[in-house]
C-alpha cells in the first residue's frame, strides 16, 4: 500500500454512495473488519455550536460497548481538560495512533477518562478537520489487547480523513445544529 490508494471495498463504497448517511453506514464495519478492530464510530460536531453526538458505531460483538448517541448534545466545558486527545483534535493536530491505553503518555491519553467513557485498549483518534476547524473523529478501536498500528493501517486513516472530512461538514451542516 505504498501508493495510499485505499482497499477496494472501502473505494467502492465512497465511489458508490453519494448521501454521507450511505457513506457512514456501509464504511464503518468495513473499516472495522480491515482494520480487526472490535469497534468503529464516528464523532460528528458543530465547531461553531459546539453541539455533538455519535451517529454511527460498528461492533464486532454485542459484548462491545455501545456508543450511540442520536441527539446533539453541548460538549462540557471540562472535555478540553480532561481528554488531551480531544484537546489535540480541536487545535486540529495530526490524528493520534495509541497502542495501549494503559502505557500510553498522560500528555496523550486520560487513562481513567478513557477506561470510563470508552473501555478500549487501543485506538485511532482520526481527525476529521476542514479550514483549519475540527468536524468529526473517527475513532477505530480495539478491547482487551494493545494494538501496533501499521503503515497500511495509517495510510488507510490518512486517505480516510480527507475523503470523509467533507461528508462529515455536509452531513453536520445539513443537520443545522
Amino acid at each position: 500500500m505504498t501508493d495510499l490508494t485505499l482497499p477496494k471495498a472501502i473505494r467502492n463504497i465512497l465511489d458508490t454512495h453519494t448521501e454521507p448517511n450511505s457513506v457512514f453506514f456501509a464504511l464503518l464495519p468495513v473499516l472495522g473488519e480491515i482494520l480487526q478492530c472490535d469497534r468503529c464510530f464516528l464523532y460528528m460536531r458543530n465547531p461553531q455550536t459546539k453541539l455533538g453526538k455519535v451517529p454511527y458505531c460498528w461492533r464486532r460483538s454485542l459484548e462491545i460497548p455501545e456508543v450511540i448517541d442520536s441527539e446533539w448534545k453541548l460538549e462540557p466545558d471540562s472535555l478540553l481538560k480532561e481528554d488531551p486527545m480531544f484537546a489535540a483534535a480541536i487545535r486540529t493536530d495530526p490524528s493520534i495512533y495509541v497502542e495501549d491505553v494503559e502505557t500510553a503518555s498522560p500528555e496523550v491519553v486520560n487513562k481513567e477518562f478513557e477506561r470510563k467513557q470508552f473501555g478500549h485498549r487501543a485506538l485511532i483518534h482520526a481527525h476529521l478537520c476542514q479550514d483549519g476547524q475540527l468536524w468529526g473523529i473517527l475513532q477505530p478501536a480495539v478491547f482487551g489487547q494493545k494494538r501496533i498500528w501499521s503503515k497500511c493501517d495509517r495510510a488507510i486513516i490518512t486517505e480516510l480523513e480527507s475523503e470523509l472530512a467533507p461528508l462529515v461538514v455536509r452531513y453536520v451542516k445539513e443537520a443545522n445544529c
